[in-house]
């Protein structure tokens, strides 16, 4: 789709979506039970116990996607004014796939601290706040200090992204007849997204993870290893290896890439185990094009894109995330959770082939799933 159509498409629409009422006062009885006096009996009732917000009011099926437009896509720091077409888009995907409400909340500060407080100020209305395309390492920072609000705070890029990474290796695994837990993955980028995988596979039990950034692996004591990839270090790489991303790859069985642009060689493919799994995620162009992997002999490939098959993306995670948290009363996410919605994402897909690891946005049964693990 060219730009010049997607300019053209946005200047007719003014937004993605509209605030429609789901009553109309029309008579004077309608006025009175919707507005004053009427309203004030709900209000009472809240004051009373304020868990009755959900009953009377949006809140319980309501969502703030709340971003500082730090790191929007592969457009980087573009600000809050400049991200808000992406958070409608947000917004829309929510209500049409989970049917839940959701609105863009574009934030013109970038400091971590008012951040968190505005966020806790909003949460009144709020059933859930959904973090997006807030730069590292602020974004664990800013996720952290929201846990205990009383609504579910998660950092979509991050948590929606490395649900999905984990529910196509699910499946990739039983294709190519792996043990799942005894897969030795290498990561490469280290921010939001490759740091919650990370994560994500070790509370799997995947024990044998290299994470790499743009100086080689990450490794406990290496210099200028500080902050999350201090901690990230500690929790990966047990024997501690040091290197390139090309050695990273020797004896590996998984790569996952979150990072950039063709850093990947048929080379690196070929010193894997047999039947290597790949998963090249930089957008809009992959680490290494599938053509070029499979060549190289990989067994699975997925991507980012749409125009490939095992597209890897957020969206088939998120709207059926908040449905259920939302439905469920979940109020702090936790990693069993997490590792729940993964299962139910690979389980939609009922007979896996290496061109189908994952479902399509568009299946109707993916949501629901989800919605029904996330308790």
């Amino acid at each position: 789709m060219s730009d010049k159509k997607a300019i053209r498409l946005h200047k007719k629409l003014r937004g993605k979506f509209d605030i429609k009422p789901k009553v109309h006062i029309r008579s004077k009885e309608d006025l009175t039970l919707l507005y004053t006096p009427g309203v004030a009996a709900p209000c009472v009732e809240i004051n009373k116990d304020v868990k009755r917000v959900n009953d009377y009011t949006i809140k319980g099926n309501t969502v703030a996607i709340l971003t500082d437009g730090s790191a929007v896509l592969g457009l980087g720091n573009i600000g809050a004014a400049a991200s808000l077409p992406i958070m409608e888009g947000k917004a829309v995907l929510m209500k049409q796939f989970g049917d839940v409400n959701a609105f863009p909340i574009c934030l013109k500060t970038q400091k971590t601290d008012e951040i968190v407080q505005i966020a806790k100020n909003i949460a009144p209305v709020f059933g859930g706040i959904s973090l997006e395309d807030i730069s590292a390492p602020r974004c664990f920072e800013i996720e952290e200090k929201l846990q205990n609000i009383g609504i579910p705070v998660m950092h979509d890029d991050q948590h929606a992204t490395a649900m999905v990474v984990l529910a196509g290796l699910i499946n990739a695994t039983k294709v190519v007849n792996k043990n799942l837990k005894k897969l030795k993955v290498v990561i490469n980028g280290a921010g939001a997204a490759g740091t919650a995988i990370a994560y994500l596979l070790l509370e799997e039990g995947i024990k044998d993870i290299l994470v790499c950034d743009s100086k080689g692996i990450i490794y406990e004591g290496r210099r200028g290893a500080y902050g999350y990839k201090k901690k990230l270090a500690k929790k990966t790489n047990r024997l501690k290896r040091k290197g390139t991303l090309a050695s990273a790859f020797k004896k590996a069985d998984v790569f996952i890439g979150v990072s950039v642009a063709n850093v990947v060689t048929e080379k690196m493919i070929k010193s894997m185990n047999d039947e290597p799994i790949i998963f090249a995620l930089a957008n809009p162009v992959p680490e290494i094009m599938p053509d070029k992997a499979y060549k190289a002999g990989a067994a699975i490939v997925a991507t980012g894109r749409s125009d490939f098959p095992n597209q890897v993306n957020n969206v088939l995670a998120f709207p059926g995330f908040f449905k259920g948290a939302l439905k469920h009363g979940v109020t702090k996410i936790t990693s069993q959770i997490k590792l729940n919605a993964a299962y139910a994402i690979a389980k939609t897909v009922k007979s896996p082939t290496a061109d189908k690891i994952l479902p399509s946005i568009f299946d109707k049964n993916l949501a629901i799933n989800v919605s029904k693990a996330i308790k």
